[in-house]
Order: C-alpha cells, then structure tokens, then sequence
C-alpha cells in the first residue's frame, strides 16, 4: 500500500470552504484570490484534520468582502455549508450595508411561499378558547346552553368590526313566511342589528335588566319591538347600534353564566307563544346568524354556518316546535285533520325527520297530536334534507316545495310539516 497516497484521500475527505464564486453584480478578477485548499500539493503529505461536526464548523480563513457578499443570497436561502454560515454571520456583525441586505433578502424569501388565504378560519375562536380553557378553567364558565348564543354573536360582532361606515347603510332585504305567503322587508345593516337589539331585549326583560325599548313596555311581539324599536327614532339606524347590541349580548351570556343551574328554566315570552330561557337563547343565536347572513350577502362578506354542535341544537328546537305548529296550522285551516287522536306521551302517526350534514341526525315529528310522541315504528311519511338547507326553510329563505331533497310515504304530511316549518320564520 502507497501511505502518500492514503494520505492523499484522507485530505479530500475532509471539509472544505468551496472556492468563491462569482455573483451577478461581482466582477473582480477571481484569479487573484487565495487558491483552493487542495491546491497546494505539500497540504497532501500533512495529516488529515478531525472532521468537525455542523455545530463545531467554522471558516478556515477569513473570506474576501466580495465573496461574503455574494453568498448573501445562498444565506438567506439556507443554503450555506456551515462553514460558509459562520463566515457570513461573523461578517454581518461588522459590515451595516451587508446586514442591510441580509434582512432585505431574509424579507425577501419569506415572500416565495405560497398565497394563502387571509380569512381565518371559522373555528379559529373555538379551538382557541377550548384550548385555553384547557389549561386553566374559567372560574365561571358559561353555561352549555348559552355557548351557541355567545359564539353567533360574536362572529357577528367580527364581521361588523371588518365593514366600513357606508356599508352599514347597504340595503338587506329581510325575507320569512306568514300563513302561505312569502313576505320581504327591505331595511339597512344597521337596521337588522336594531332588529336584533330590540327583539334581544325580550330575553333581557325576562332576566329584569334593561330593556331596549325603555322601562314599562307593553307585551310586545318581535315584530312589535322592532316596529316600535324603529319608529321611536326619527332618524334611520346608524353604526351606532352596534356598541348597545354588543353590551346587552355580553350582559346577557355575563347574567346567565352567574345567575346558576335554575335561569334555564325561566320563561321568556314572545307575545303569543313562550318558551324556556334555554331555548330562547338558542332561537336567538339562530335569528343572529340568519340575519348575519343576511347582511354578508348584502356586504359580499364571506360567512360561514355554525359548528355542528350548535347546528344540531338549532335543528333539535326547530324539530321540537313543529308539532305545535302543524296544530296552529290545522286550527286554521292550513293543514289537513288529525286522523288518530291518541293519549297524550303515546305514540301516533309520525314523520322521519333525517338531516343530512353537519348538525344532522334523526328526528320524528308527532302529525296529529303535539301531545303525542313521535315514534319510528309509527312513521307513514320520510323527509330527507340537508342540515344547512333545512335551516334555510327554518329562516323562510326556501319556499316549502323546493326544500325536500327526498321525500317518501304520505304527501300530505310531508308538505304540512314542510310548510309548517316554513311557518316558524318571522321578521
């Protein structure tokens, strides 16, 4: 064995700062710089260095000015050895032109990654709040029921921070159904808050704080409150109603979240009908996020439906009422007799209710009796719909014979429950 020649390949082994290399602005005669390691042939008979490790690396010698500033870029890009990394940053602690342009390049670099959408995902809030909560429970937390309320009112509190002062004045066009007619009535974005103020202040009254429309108020309807909410000033709503809606949802969920397990069972009266806090909490976020969703469409403003969870309690309330709705119905002539009248908690002729998608699930609405019980072993008729579209027939956005996706059983039924449910939508 030749040990020269050994010794020769222990050399190239070893690292090495790459010769320098020409940038697009560095024009220098390269051949008077230092030459190669390797390029002297007494370095082949000396004996190899310990190899260093990438955190151990360091420059041999001390580069040309020129030299640094060409590498700049590779920098910036990670793409240094490290032995070149070392060099350059020892290099930008004495030269301010050099850091100069490190940072202009670094900034540079960091616009080559792909675009990305700038709107934040709908359940950026909740993850983040889950997740702080986490870590450390809130002392007073708000109670499950109250959630859907508190967090439609704040994505519509976040999509009203992100409009300007002339789109408050864009013209919504609020749309339900009363008996069997489709009713509109044009107003601005700053109407439908005071729309949601004032039917808001329903639940506030029943709690004993103040009510929107002043102390004393006779038993209103919503559409009543809001009526009287916008006749009483002479002048048409203005981005102001933004701050008194904010403070009465923050004073409701702040109310509720201490007033204990019992508020829930509190009646809140709409007039001709009355229901439980709980659930009028829950009507109340999906008016806000109907009307929400009014007022995107009248901005351009992308929005997004609730979360499942809250979609699904919304859909269970809806599912809930329509036996009482279909009887309002049928008291008026709307909707076809009962046919078997049975005792009040026993099972009787049925709809399958299934809701497709988020929110979904399997629900089956008593048709003759809002006393009986909904059973699946009694079902004579079978709607299926898609969560959000249901909701939007809810919201009397559909008009009841374009809603079914599927339909199975007695027609009758179905397009009673179907207009019924139409029916529950108001201004």
């Amino acid at each position: 064995m030749n040990p020269g020649h050994d010794d020769h390949e222990e050399v190239a082994r070893a690292p090495w700062i790459p010769g320098p290399r020409r940038s697009p602005d560095d024009h220098a005669d390269l051949a008077a710089l230092p030459p190669a390691p390797l390029a002297d042939a007494a370095a082949a008979a000396e004996p190899a260095p310990e190899p260093r490790t990438e955190t151990e690396a360091e420059p041999e010698a001390e580069l040309p000015h020129r030299v640094l500033t060409s590498l700049l870029g590779a920098w910036a890009l990670s793409a240094c050895s490290p032995a070149e990394t070392l060099a350059v940053e020892a290099h930008l602690t004495e030269c301010a032109p050099c850091a100069d342009e490190a940072l202009r390049l670094r900034d540079a670099v960091g616009l080559l990654h792909a675009e990305r959408d700038l709107d934040l995902d709908p359940l950026l809030r909740s993850r983040v709040l889950e997740n702080c909560l986490g870590r450390r429970p809130a002392r007073i937390p708000v109670p499950t029921w109250a959630t859907p309320y508190d967090a439609e009112t704040a994505r519509l509190d976040a999509l009203l921070r992100d409009i300007g002062e002339a789109e408050w004045h864009a013209p919504v066009r609020l749309r339900w159904f009363e008996r069997e007619r489709r009713v509109n009535r044009k107003t601005t974005v700053a109407g439908v808050i005071s729309h949601l103020l004032a039917v808001d202040g329903l639940v506030s009254a029943a709690l004993g704080l103040d009510d929107p429309l002043g102390p004393g108020t006779d038993e209103l309807s919503p559409t009543e409150r809001t009526e009287a909410y916008w006749t009483r000033s002479s002048q048409p709503p203005t981005r102001a109603v933004r701050e008194p809606w904010r403070d009465q949802s923050h004073t409701l969920i702040r109310t509720v979240s201490f007033a204990g397990r019992g508020v829930a069972d509190l009646t809140v009266t709409y007039g001709d009908f009355a229901m439980p806090l709980r659930d009028a909490l829950l009507e109340r976020a999906f008016e806000c996020w109907v009307h929400a969703e009014d007022i995107a469409d009248a901005v351009a403003y992308p929005y997004e439906p609730p979360s499942g969870a809250h979609l699904h309690g919304m859909i269970d309330l809806a599912a809930r009422q329509l036996p009482a709705a279909l009887a309002g119905r049928r008291r008026s002539g709307l909707a076809g007799p009962a046919r078997e009248l049975v005792a009040a908690g026993a099972p009787g002729r049925s709809l399958h209710l299934e809701i497709e998608g988020a929110g979904g699930g399997h629900w089956f609405i008593a048709l003759d009796s809002p006393a009986a019980r909904g059973s699946r072993e009694h079902a004579v008729a079978q709607v299926a719909m898609d969560g959000i579209e249901f909701c939007q027939l809810l919201a009397g956005h559909v008009p009841p014979e374009e809603a079914a996706v599927g339909q199975d059983g007695d027609r009758e039924a179905i397009r009673d429950v179907l207009s019924a449910a139409a029916g529950l939508s108001r201004l």
